[in-house]
């Protein structure tokens, strides 16, 4: 199978955008997608808190499908004292995957995390989810972090903390 990898455009938002529902609907929870062209644009473009590569069947030169996405961004580690890389989220379409697309998409990871001098790349994987599973840890080599437990709090939460500033 042909295909390629690039970075996204301000002219792929729709693009992202389907992207993002097919992958709320391949993890069952297709009502969370709550993201939007304008949110996309400005968070990914204007003021970039993240950014995305997109994968097209097909040469660059005539692009085909979309057929998957990853979105990044960079956070920091205390510990290392350098900068990490945070896959949000990788998703491949069904009838594209097992031709080596979420390879590439950790090749380009890869790479964009070295020349950033990165010193991590981290991500997360639904319990449930064991094909990936599989596939970060047989095919990567990547290591469970067993130790830890993700947390999160939403608008609700995030709104309860003012209570707390002294």
């Amino acid at each position: 199978m042909s295909y390629h990898i690039r970075p996204a455009t301000p002219d792929d938002v729709n693009t992202i955008l389907q992207l993002i529902i097919d992958l709320a609907t391949y993890e069952k929870e297709p009502e969370s997608a709550k993201a939007t062209p304008e949110l996309l644009r400005k968070n990914l473009f204007e003021t970039p808190y993240a950014h995305a590569l997109l994968a097209f069947a097909g040469p660059a030169d005539t692009p085909g499908e979309p057929i998957g996405f990853a979105l990044y961004f960079f956070n920091y580690s205390t510990w290392t004292g350098r900068p990490g890389l945070y896959l949000e989220d990788l998703y491949v379409s069904p009838e594209h995957r097992a031709h080596g697309v979420g390879k590439a998409f950790f090749g380009h990871l890869g790479k964009i995390a070295q020349e950033k001098n990165c010193a991590r790349l981290d991500w997360s994987v639904l319990k449930w989810n064991q094909p990936s599973i599989d596939f970060y840890e047989k095919r990567l080599g990547a290591t469970p972090m067993t130790e830890w437990m993700g947390m999160r709090l939403e608008e609700e939460g995030i709104e309860r903390l003012k209570a707390f500033i002294v």
